[in-house]
């Protein structure tokens, strides 16, 4: 036994010094022995033990090392970002990491957010956020749930960490949320392009709590010299106002036996608040009930406004084809007084439909409602419409016109063509009414970026619509004013321009509707630019033109009526026509296709489909140059108008009309002859007696041209445009017995509307009255000055230059005239102003439209026979 004993001990000696020495020849000869090859194995399992508990030791003396050499690191540090930038300076390398960043939390008005304050190896990335917040991206999500976050083998290109020699993508990631008593206080990231140890991993996980607690001393610190700082401030300021208290304590004092007396006094005037208080509660429930009321009541407005719109069409249309037929006088029967009352009427009815159309628009923006069609618009065809439509108007003001496009200008555009029509109708008319000399521009051109109004539809090119005039101007006050409802830039009685001041503001809301917007520069004295910046096509528009266009943009409005839609949206043609009906063919002749009278034409069609009343079927519009073409077309299929331009090269216009009277099938079929001027008797003779029996107009008017075609085009039948007033008359009522008692007097009518003085003089001149005219109060006065005979003023208040009101007060200032009859003449029914009136020195007044048997017992009161 003991000799065994001590071979195995000499065999684990050997074994040993084997080992000790490396001599492995020798230890191989030793395991030899299989109780030698059993101790061999428990001695390597304690050596690789002791290595672990080696490795072990020196990583936790490691860990332990670094955890106390970055806390005291941190000590006596108060800037958060210097903390930031030294621990990732220190923490990086330790952890072998080659990127890393410092996420400070925050509170801000936006939520918690995570505020980059410090890095290492940071990429050279200005798209990388510096500020992200809790709950979105691994950092956010990390501090949400306060938990780490490790990520390994990280896709190729998810972040670079570059060096001077090159670049390279780390393989993993670790995100370290900072949590201390359960606040998040801020998050590390970091990233190598190896794995993280385990020992890594411990003492980062070590590390948290640590910069937690350093950075809420440091938080509190800094919360802390902030305090104080205010703390020395206040008591900075507490101490001059103690100075100042004490100076005041003596008045307080002095003031205190005063208060005492009054404290009595507001005792019983906080009884009496508190009941007007419960009064005021209960006025402004009140209020809030009228407020829900104002509301209703805007709303049945605006269908109402929609409705009886609707409803003075018919009659005034009526009205205004009643009025064109007496004045053309085509039996040439009416006296020339006659004509000329009914052009008077004609031109009021035409004033009085733009006002309805107006309202109607006005309307239907107020009720939220109005249609879209956008289709391709020529931008050739808008230019010739401008140019038809203004030409005129400028020409008969002495006013240069001019329509310029830019280079770059899109030839089409993807509009609304009638609202796009309707918003330069408005603004060129604006220049026009507003320019006495000088001219009018529209200039189209690609506008800039950096001039394109807030509102304007984007994603592709806009185009500006610049209307430039060198008229009046408006003054900087009152540039946003103008676009109100009802509102002018000289809103006075005594405004020299007239107008509802409907039309820039429904402008502007048409614009919106179109993706556009309009803006205006004006200086006094020397004119305006209005601009309407339109996108060329929106996207929008582009998917409904695609659809076919079966469905119709529109403003969503809950609530209101569909009274307020106007029935459909103007076209070149009328709706198409049932199997019993036949189109309409309507034959234009002029010297080049699609010319000026092409284009009257158009517009007239367009109106004629526009209408809730238009029964007829669809209307083709056939242009034709020269007599042989338009034979030709006549010959292949009858039409029911022809338009005939007179002023064709080798009187081909008179060839024609000899034609059409060898064909007996083109009898009934009436001319409108359109000659741009009044033609000669001979020459109107002539051309009668080559038509023969065919009806036959003359027209010199654009606007008396369109409405003729309009006019044949209602008819049932050719030719029964008469027939509108043979129809069945009412029974006249008896002849209105009229006095010559005033007969030798004299009237002064006042009045700056010449409509208004044409109707007031016939009335007066029946009654044997003598009547003179001024337009405005100042001529009023030298009119007055210059015919002492005057027995009577009729004296409208809303007038140019100088009103109504002015001009009866200076009247009334000179003793010859301190009894002389003034009767005032106003359009405004409203209270106060016939106060004002008789204040200004009136003696009666009368209101618009006005009762001519009210308005002549008025005369007779005041101007006894």
């Amino acid at each position: 036994m003991a000799g065994n004993l001590t071979r195995q001990v000499r065999a684990i000696a050997e074994v040993a010094s084997a080992v000790a020495e490396g001599d492995l020849t020798r230890s191989i000869n030793v395991e030899a022995s299989g109780e030698v090859a059993e101790l061999k194995d428990n001695i390597n399992s304690m050596v690789e033990s002791l290595r672990e508990t080696t490795r072990a030791n020196q990583e936790q003396d490691w860990l332990k090392t670094n955890l106390a050499r970055i806390s005291s690191l941190m000590q006596g540090h108060r800037d958060l970002p210097v903390v930031a930038e030294l621990i990732m300076d220190e923490l990086a390398p330790l952890v072998s990491a080659q990127y890393g960043a410092f996420f400070l939390a925050e509170d801000t008005v936006r939520g918690h957010e995570l505020r980059l304050v410090g890095s290492y190896g940071y990429p050279d990335d200005e798209e990388r956020p510096t500020r992200i917040p809790v709950g979105r991206s691994l950092v956010g999500q990390a501090a949400r749930n306060r938990r780490m976050v490790t990520v390994e083998e990280l896709p190729e290109g998810y972040v670079t960490i570059s060096s001077g020699l090159g670049q390279v993508s780390p393989t993993a990631l670790v995100v370290l949320p900072i949590v201390v008593e359960e606040q998040v206080l801020g998050v590390i990231e970091l990233a190598s392009v190896s794995r993280f140890t385990q020992i890594h991993q411990d003492f980062l996980a070590q590390l948290m709590p640590t910069i937690g607690v350093n950075l809420n001393t440091i938080v509190a610190n800094v919360r802390t010299d902030e305090l104080l700082d205010e703390s020395q401030r206040l008591t900075a300021e507490l101490q001059a106002r103690s100075e100042e208290l004490q100076v005041q304590q003596e008045e307080l004092q002095r003031s205190n036996a005063e208060l005492e007396e009054k404290a009595s006094l507001l005792a019983s005037q906080n009884r009496d608040i508190e009941a007007k208080n419960l009064q005021i509660e209960q006025a402004r429930q009140e209020l809030e009930t009228r407020a829900q009321q104002l509301s209703l009541a805007s709303k049945y407005k605006s269908e109402f406004l929609a409705n009886m719109s609707h409803e003075l069409r018919t009659p005034l249309n009526s009205l205004l084809i009643l009025a064109q037929l007496l004045a053309q006088n085509p039996s040439r029967n009416l006296t020339p007084k006659q004509v000329e009352y009914a052009g008077i009427i004609h031109s009021a009815g035409s004033d009085l439909l733009q006002l309805i159309n107006d309202i109607l628009d006005l309307s239907k923006v107020e009720a939220g409602k109005m249609d879209v069609t956008p289709e391709r618009v020529p931008l050739r065809q808008l230019l010739e419409y401008v140019e038809a439509t203004f030409r005129p108007m400028t020409s008969q003001k002495s006013l240069e016109f001019t329509v310029a496009t830019a280079p770059g200008t899109p030839v089409d555009l993807l509009t609304d063509d009638s609202r796009l029509r309707q918003i330069l109708r408005n603004l060129l008319s604006n220049a026009v009414k507003f320019t006495e000399q000088g001219g009018v521009e529209l200039r189209i051109e690609p506008a800039a970026d950096r001039e394109v109004p807030p509102g304007v539809h984007r994603g592709g090119p806009i185009v500006a619509f610049r209307v430039k005039d060198t008229g009046i101007g408006i003054p900087q006050q009152q540039l946003e004013t103008i676009f109100g409802a009802f509102q002018q830039a000289d809103g006075t009685t005594s405004r020299k321009y007239g107008g509802t001041g409907l039309g820039l503001s429904i402008t502007r809301e048409i614009a919106h509707l179109l993706g556009g917007a309009v803006t205006v520069d004006s200086t006094p004295g020397q004119g305006s630019t209005f601009t309407l910046h339109l996108p060329v096509a929106r996207a929008d528009f582009e998917e409904l033109l695609e659809n076919g266009g079966a469905r119709q943009l529109e403003q969503a409005h809950d609530g209101v009526d569909d009274a307020v839609e106007e029935s459909a949206p103007r076209a070149l043609t009328a709706p198409a026509p049932s199997s019993e009906q036949r189109r309409r063919r309507l034959l234009v002749i002029e010297e080049r296709p699609r010319g000026l009278l092409t284009l009257v034409a158009e517009r007239a069609v367009a109106d004629l489909a526009q209408d809730s009343d238009d029964p007829h079927g669809g209307i083709d519009i056939i242009t034709a140059v020269g007599a042989q073409e338009a034979a030709s077309t006549l010959a292949a299929d009858p039409c029911h108008c022809v338009v005939l331009e007179l002023g064709m090269p080798h009187d081909e216009g008179a060839d024609f009309l000899e034609a059409m009277r060898g064909d007996s099938a083109l009898a009934s079929v009436p001319v409108l002859v359109h000659t741009g001027h009044r033609v000669s008797l001979g020459q109107e003779q002539g051309l009668r007696a080559l038509a023969g029996d065919r009806p036959l107009d003359f027209l010199s008017s654009l606007d008396d041209l369109r409405e003729r075609i309009t006019l044949h085009l209602a008819a049932e039948q050719p030719g029964d445009v008469l027939s509108l007033v043979r129809s069945e008359e009412p029974q006249r009522p008896a002849a209105q017995v009229v006095d010559d008692s005033f007969l030798g007097r004299t009237v002064l009518v006042v009045d700056d509307d010449a409509r208004n003085l044409f109707a007031l003089s016939g009335v007066l001149e029946l009654h044997g009255f003598q009547v003179l005219h001024a337009d405005n109060g100042r001529k009023g006065i030298e009119m007055l000055l210059a015919h002492p005979d005057i027995s009577l003023v009729l004296m409208d208040v809303m007038m140019p230059e100088m009103d109504g009101y002015t001009a009866t007060t200076e009247i009334r200032s000179m003793p010859q005239y301190a009894e002389l009859p003034i009767i005032a003449v106003t359009a405004k029914a409203m209270p106060g102003d016939q106060e004002k009136s008789l204040a200004s020195g009136a003696n009666d007044y009368v209101t618009k439209p006005v009762d001519t048997s009210d308005l002549m017992a008025r005369v007779r009161r005041w101007l006894p026979a």
